[in-house]
């Protein structure tokens, strides 16, 4: 007769198992908001080639000039995404939040990262590789189409800043961005609020200028009683006078 293992022993058994079931079903693209209701995805082909990984905040997730070509799927947290100039400046592209995902122009041209991404909070990522990302896209149109249509956004997107760079100046162009990063009040649908308040570097950095620049502008701005700083926001109270005056600069600069 064979050796009977003590019950404790299955216990323990038991209980791994179910741990690895729990944490595969955990980490599944079928739980990112992206994939839902991809029907003609075979999600267990592509898991196993995924890595799940967290980033403390502050910490590169992503580099200048890296020869990675992975697809970084947001799980949890947000993320900062910067280029540089040739003159060594920074400029702040925008924020990736959960569900959103980035990297997928280096997944398709194989090309040198262009931008910096960082973790803006302690965040956690699925990674596709290039290949695996590329084989989604042609398995699920469903998927394929999602792409696109995020792809053409961020196109339109830059388009847009571009223009604005080549029309306004930097008052109306930090007009745009406020607009840009706000969202409706609660319970006050004529106003805007962007939550937290942002940073003076950072608006600066997000339109091409200086942060005394920013500071300046944001404080005639008060005074006119445009905006309003609260304890965890800033309040756009008359939002409609800066969609008037960037209509007017735009039909003087066109």
């Amino acid at each position: 007769m064979g050796r009977k293992e003590p019950p404790l022993v299955w216990l323990r058994q038991e209980i791994l198992v179910d741990h690895l079931k729990k944490q595969a079903a955990i980490q599944s693209l079928a739980r990112l908001p992206f994939f839902q209701d991809a029907s003609d995805l075979d999600f267990a082909r592509f898991d196993r080639r995924c890595i799940w990984r967290r980033y403390k905040a502050q910490e590169i997730v992503v580099d200048y000039e890296d020869e990675s070509t992975d697809v970084y799927f947001i799980i949890a947290g947000e993320v900062r995404v910067l280029i540089r100039t040739a003159a060594g400046k920074e400029i702040i592209l925008g924020e990736i939040k959960s569900g959103q995902f980035f990297g997928e122009m280096a997944a398709i041209d194989g090309a040198q990262r262009s931008a910096n991404v960082t973790a803006l909070t302690n965040s956690e990522v699925c990674i596709m590789p290039a290949s695996a990302f590329r084989e989604v896209i042609f398995s699920s149109s469903m998927i394929c189409e999602r792409i696109l249509r995020q792809l053409t956004g961020r196109v339109r997107e830059l388009n847009a800043r571009l223009t604005e760079h080549s029309i306004f100046d930097l008052k109306h162009r930090l007009y745009s961005e406020l607009l840009r990063m706000a969202h409706l009040r609660q319970g006050r649908p004529e106003e805007r609020a962007i939550t937290p308040p942002p940073l003076h570097h950072v608006l600066a950095a997000r339109i091409g200028c200086r942060r005394e620049q920013v500071t300046r502008e944001l404080s005639a701005m008060a005074g006119e009683g445009i905006i309003a700083k609260t304890r965890g926001a800033l309040i756009i109270l008359r939002p409609h006078v800066l969609e008037k005056r960037l209509g007017e600069a735009m039909r003087e600069g066109g």
